[in-house]
């Protein structure tokens, strides 16, 4: 892997870590509840455990991205990248808040679009 690819993939995956610890430790904290536009204090105690949930996923991507940089393994990299991705796309949607979006898919999908464009030779093998 190239020096500018490690440091996308850890930059996700530092982002993912962020994410388990803002939504496991400190969701109904006011600081937490701002980054995630919740204005009720209620409503984040009531979500308390669907959040941890949720930050408990985010913690397996930034886990598998890390492996993928620890092992030299590029096809886990974009594996975990889109799971990255299709995780922003989908949060985006769902929740009609498209800077979820542009925080968590498009750093993902700019990291898989250079991973294809530096090693196409190895990834067309595959085709």
């Amino acid at each position: 892997m190239k020096y500018l690819e490690i440091f996308l993939i850890v930059f996700v995956a530092v982002a993912h870590l962020y994410f388990l610890i803002l939504e496991m430790f400190l969701w109904t904290k006011p600081k937490t509840m701002k980054v995630f536009g919740i204005r009720d204090k209620q409503l984040a105690e009531d979500t308390k455990v669907m959040a941890a949930n949720q930050g408990l996923y985010n913690g397996f991507l930034s886990l598998g991205l890390l492996i993928s940089v620890i092992t030299n393994d590029l096809y886990l990299s974009v594996l975990f990248l889109s799971f990255v991705t299709i995780a922003g796309v989908y949060g985006a949607w769902s929740t009609k808040k498209i800077k979820l979006f542009y925080v968590q898919a498009v750093p993902a999908i700019l990291t898989i679009i250079l991973i294809l464009l530096t090693h196409s030779e190895a990834f067309l093998a595959y085709l």
